[in-house]
């Protein structure tokens, strides 16, 4: 309850609580959106929205009409605010088949980035859950698919590297979450042509930024943040805590921003991935890839007030 409260606050002068009974709300008002900035994919020049959507949890849910419609809100606000990345995987439960089928309903699939995971072993285990992972998603070829938590890496990479090369997906990439896994990962992305790789990186967990955001820089790899709230720990920390005074001067009016706005501020990240199942966070999330981006002196201060 504290940390909807936390992140209610910032959207009440906006007049979007009452969201659940608008499909879009901002259209109705005549409110021009802010779009949120574009970083560059390096393999190959696209430009992608700075500020995505996770679905672990959010969008594991079954075929209740009320859920259904919330997600189909969040994936409206996503879409309205300028962005279009998200990320799932087989690991989450029913959550590509609903981004599938939410996309599909809103008739949206082809505006949207869509990202999943191979998250098996053995070459002909993998080859087949990624078969169905596109067809859940309903996207050919899919955007970005990438081997989750590293999962029989070595096998995977040849089938992903083949797929690439046959047009059936876009970009190719690995993902983990935690610090033990960094030294692999920046072995694997120095040896192999990634796209992209997935890691964590917040206000709190720091470790990415010595090595391995660097490495991705060195070699042209874009960045996908996840857990960019600690699975929402980070707003249990602060929710007795008064927005600091950087925040305002970062056109800031929640934590949420400010949080992904530290993230944004390393040039070497291309979307941050917070997951959510409510509208009115979607449009806070992407309120943060918008306007000024703190400097590194501003970072230290953020860091001072947690």
């Amino acid at each position: 309850m504290a940390t909807s409260l936390h992140r209610r606050e910032a959207l009440v002068g906006l007049g979007v609580l009452g969201l659940s009974g608008l499909a879009s709300p901002w259209k109705t008002l005549g409110i021009l959106l802010p779009k949120v900035t574009k970083r560059t994919i390096y393999s190959s020049g696209e430009q992608l929205p700075c500020v995505g959507l996770g679905t672990w949890l959010t969008f594991d849910i079954g075929s209740s009409p009320m859920q259904r419609a919330e997600r189909k809100q969040v994936v409206e606000q996503l879409l309205q605010h300028g962005c279009s990345v998200i990320d799932s995987s087989p690991m989450y439960g029913r959550s590509e088949s609903v981004v599938g089928e939410v996309t599909h309903d809103l008739n949206v699939t082809e505006r949207l980035f869509l990202a999943t995971k191979v998250w098996t072993s053995g070459k002909a285990q993998g080859q087949e859950q990624i078969r169905r992972s596109a067809n859940r998603m309903q996207k050919k070829p899919l955007d970005l698919l990438q081997i989750h938590n590293l999962v029989d890496w070595s096998t995977h990479i040849k089938t992903l590297m083949d797929m690439k090369a046959a047009g059936k997906v876009r970009y190719i990439g690995i993902t983990h979450y935690l610090p033990h896994a960094y030294r692999e990962m920046e072995k694997i992305l120095r040896a192999y042509p990634l796209d992209f790789i997935q890691i964590n990186y917040s206000v709190q967990s720091r470790r990415s930024a010595d090595r391995l955001l660097p490495a991705t820089k060195d070699k042209g790899v874009a960045v996908m943040i996840n857990r960019p709230f600690e699975g929402g720990n980070l707003f249990r920390y602060v929710r007795n805590k008064t927005l600091p005074k950087i925040a305002k001067d970062l056109d800031c009016t929640s934590w949420a921003q400010l949080f992904l706005k530290y993230i944004l501020a390393n040039d070497a990240v291309t979307c941050p991935i917070p997951g959510t199942s409510k509208p009115s966070h979607m449009i806070e999330n992407a309120r943060a890839g918008t306007g000024r981006l703190p400097t590194e002196a501003e970072r230290k201060k953020i860091l001072e007030v947690l």
